[in-house]
C-alpha cells in the first residue's frame, strides 16, 4: 500500500465524498484541499500526485508552480460543457479527464497512479 496520499484539489463537496469514498474502499491514504493555500502546502508535502478541478475556479497558475516546484504530475478533471475553457490548462497536466470518465476510472488512479 502507497503511504503518500493523492491529493485531491477539489471544492465541490459532492466530489469530495464520491472521492474520499472512493479512496477508503481502494485503501489509498487521501488528502483534501480545498483553497489554493491549502493546495500549496499540501503540494510541498509530497503526496503522490495531485488530482486537480479544473472546474473550480482556483489560482491554476499557482497550483502548477507549486506542483512543478515539487516536482508532481497532475492529474485534472473538467467537465464536456468547459473543455475549451479548461483548455490552456491541459498541456500542464499529466492527464485531463472529463468528471465522467474521473467517475470510472478513479478505483485504478487511486490505487495504480497517473500512468492508471
Amino acid at each position: 500500500m502507497q503511504t503518500s496520499p493523492v491529493l485531491a484539489v477539489v471544492r465541490d463537496l459532492f466530489f469530495v465524498a464520491r472521492i474520499r469514498e472512493t479512496a477508503r474502499l481502494a485503501a489509498v491514504p487521501l488528502a483534501v484541499a480545498r483553497t489554493v493555500e491549502e493546495a500549496v502546502a499540501a503540494l510541498a508535502a509530497a503526496p503522490r500526485f495531485a488530482l486537480l478541478d479544473l472546474t473550480a475556479g482556483f489560482d491554476y497558475e499557482r497550483i502548477f508552480q507549486a506542483a512543478a516546484a515539487a516536482n508532481l504530475p497532475v492529474v485534472a478533471f473538467t467537465t464536456h460543457a468547459l473543455a475549451r475553457e479548461t483548455q490552456p490548462w491541459h498541456g500542464r497536466c499529466e492527464r485531463v479527464v472529463t468528471k465522467e470518465a474521473l467517475t470510472q476510472e478513479l478505483p485504478a488512479l487511486l490505487m495504480g497512479g497517473v500512468s492508471a
